[in-house]
């Protein structure tokens, strides 16, 4: 592969047509010696082939480009590229079922089996919608046994399930949670999950690049993911996969919904409150407030504090939550994140609502998490100062 550096390293910046907040805005020069700065050697060290990193700034939305989409193809990452972010669907996940809260058709304190009634009798009586969307239902494990790769092994699998703590007492990480979640959630819409997303909530957002399944037509602008090892690889198929990571989308389109959710698009008012259910802050986990979804800090915070929260020991073991009652928005300055993988491909977006500020990185290699967290972290505080 070839080594990236200036001379490969793209850099292009994209204006939106609204006037910025205030004045001044960042010079096109001083962002790209910052962005560079932080994005090149992590690009070097881990060989990654290409990144699209995209800010919005007061409104105003830069790009920078690095590399290639294909190593095959030499075709370059750009601002319209399509990558796998993993997780990072999760939020997408979140806001449907925010917004089926919002349009009457479930609420989150209804308990899981209400919407499916081959669980009626099961563990799942006792756990919350809500429960499910943030990983507390009881101990739902990280991923589905190699066993379950059908609906009827899938009901049986939720029908055995035994939880190890009380629901809402414990956090673990879970796709079977949140694909659950998700999975009822359009239930309660009376659409299939990938039916509703892609027809309702993605249109509503204005997210025209944004797909579970990339059209043929577009096939073309979907970036191939790289192993370890350097092959080239996409998402494979799972139960849930739509709900918990199958999210294909641009850094174009994935600044829209991060500047939706600071409240800088003009929506419908069920999806402006839906969107606001996603950060409102339902327990603690040390500095890290569980959002629906979303991970929520105040910020400022230091840096090891945040490499704490978006950490190994957090996404794999179980931790006892201290509950927020009643869930409620964090007050004062708040960062907020996510980060998301697949074999191919790393990803990671964060934003300051307060200070208008939002950042997306887009990679097609799964390279460390701590990595993106440090490159945000440099990006954001720098442009703080």
């Amino acid at each position: 592969m070839a080594t990236l550096n200036k001379s490969t390293c793209i850099a292009t910046a994209f204006l939106m047509l609204a006037p910025p907040a205030h004045p001044a805005s960042p010079e096109r020069g001083s962002l790209e010696h910052i962005v560079n700065g932080a994005v090149q050697p992590v690009l070097e060290a881990h060989e990654v082939p290409g990144m699209v990193v995209g800010l919005t700034i007061d409104g105003e939305r830069y790009f920078f480009e690095y590399g290639v989409a294909s190593k095959e193809s030499g075709r370059r990452a750009t601002k319209d590229t399509f990558f796998e972010i993993g997780s990072i669907s999760k939020a997408f996940t979140a806001t449907l079922a925010a917004y089926a809260q919002e349009s009457g058709s479930l609420s989150l304190t209804d308990k899981a089996s209400r919407y499916l009634p081959a669980l009626e009798g099961s563990n799942l009586d006792r756990v919350s919608l809500l429960q499910l969307g943030t990983y507390s239902a009881g101990g739902l494990p990280l991923q589905f046994p190699d066993h379950v790769t059908d609906q009827e092994e899938l009901v049986k699998f939720y029908r055995s399930w035994r939880p190890e703590y009380e629901p809402g007492t414990h956090r673990l990480y879970s796709n079977p949670s949140i694909g659950l979640f998700g999975f009822l959630a359009a239930r309660s819409l009376g659409k299939s999950f990938d039916e509703v997303m892609e027809s309702l909530l993605l249109p509503k957002l204005g997210l025209e690049d944004t797909f579970i399944d990339v059209p043929d037509h577009r096939i073309g602008d979907y970036a191939f993911g790289y192993t370890k090892s350097g092959n080239p690889i996409r998402v494979s198929p799972g139960m849930f996969d739509s709900e918990a990571y199958g999210i294909k989308t641009t850094a174009a389109d994935m600044l829209q919904f991060l500047e939706a959710n600071m409240g800088q698009q003009e929506l419908e008012d069920d999806l402006s409150q839906a969107l606001a259910t996603t950060r409102t802050g339902y327990f603690k986990v040390g500095d890290m407030v569980q959002g629906l979804g979303w991970e929520i800090y105040q910020w400022p915070i230091e840096l090891d504090r945040l490499l704490d929260g978006n950490s190994a020991e957090l996404a794999f073991k179980p931790h006892k939550v201290t509950k927020l009652d009643p869930p409620k928005p964090l007050p004062g300055q708040i960062l907020v994140n996510k980060t998301g993988s697949t074999n191919g491909f790393g990803a990671y977006v964060a934003f300051l609502p307060g200070s208008r500020i939002g950042l997306v990185m887009l990679a097609n290699k799964n390279y460390p998490i701590p990595e993106r967290v440090r490159i945000a972290y440099e990006i954001m505080t720098a442009l703080e100062d």
